[in-house]
């Protein structure tokens, strides 16, 4: 039993330094079932090299007996040719036989006593490995599920923290801000397009009116020149016996810068309308 205690003592030690670290449940409990096979082959070799010693003791028992029924053979010979100290002899060898095979018997009965009690040992630890490897695909799930639990607590525990939400709500403020910012951007843009186009038609209107109000004057002048170019053709018509050749000339020459100067003005009235 000695071989399966010190078994039992490592397996817990190994058990008890895993748990200790249990870093990764599923690593933790292969590689424990890894080293429990392991250590259940080393056990398993053990058991038949006691089951080896219990057949060689076996076949000690075996040797020794037929070498004491041949010393009895022997004697019995010895007898028939009257030769009673080669008898005596020879059934001296057959109690030594026989005495040493009842101590091999001895041995033997002891050692399968062993063996049985190793078998049975060894059963049960497979048994129990048997147990562990359908125990482990159950660890491994719980140990999932209670890992997935402390994922959403730890989840819902950074959710509970308000420096998460001012966050949000100082991103959805600086958002609105600039927002804000750009249609009020967009707004003076377009203010600035309109006052642009009204400063341009305004131009356009103050234009047209001083252009008009220059036309407007030009006629009233150009209408003021009629009238004083009739009434010095209604003078020439009528000459007035008075009045110096050299005077009536230079009438002359007026009347026809002022017709030049109506020619000009009427084509550039009509060029700027």
């Amino acid at each position: 039993m000695g071989l399966f205690d010190r078994f039992r003592r490592l397996i817990k030690s190994n058990i008890n330094d895993m748990i200790s670290k249990a870093e990764n449940p599923e690593k933790m409990l292969n590689q424990l079932i890894s080293d429990m096979s392991q250590q259940l082959m080393d056990a398993k070799k053990s058991v038949a090299s006691a089951i080896a010693d219990e057949k060689k003791l076996k076949r000690h028992i075996d040797e020794t007996r037929e070498h004491a029924t041949e010393w009895e053979r022997k004697a019995m010979l010895a007898l028939k040719r009257e030769r009673e100290d080669l008898a005596r002899q020879a059934l001296a060898q057959k109690q030594e036989y026989e005495k040493l095979a009842g101590e091999y018997e001895q041995q033997w009965n002891s050692q399968r006593d062993a063996v049985e009690r190793l078998r049975l040992s060894l059963r049960g630890l497979d048994q129990k490995i048997e147990e562990a490897q359908r125990k482990r695909n159950m660890l491994i799930a719980r140990a999932k599920r209670a890992e997935a639990q402390r994922k959403m607590q730890e989840t819902l525990g950074g959710l509970s923290d308000t420096s998460a939400f001012e966050a949000f709500e100082k991103m959805s403020a600086r958002m609105d801000q600039i927002e804000a910012e750009n249609e009020a951007l967009e707004e003076i843009e377009g203010k600035i397009q309109d006052d642009s186009l009204e400063r341009e038609f305004a131009s356009l209107e103050s234009s047209s009116g001083a252009s008009d109000k220059l036309l407007d004057a030009l006629r009233e002048k150009m209408a003021l020149e009629d009238q004083s170019g009739q009434a010095s053709t209604d003078a020439r018509e009528t000459p007035d016996s008075t009045a110096p050749p050299a005077a009536s000339a230079a009438s002359e020459d007026i009347d026809e810068t002022l017709e030049t100067l109506k020619q000009k003005l009427k084509n550039e009235s009509s060029g700027e309308a």
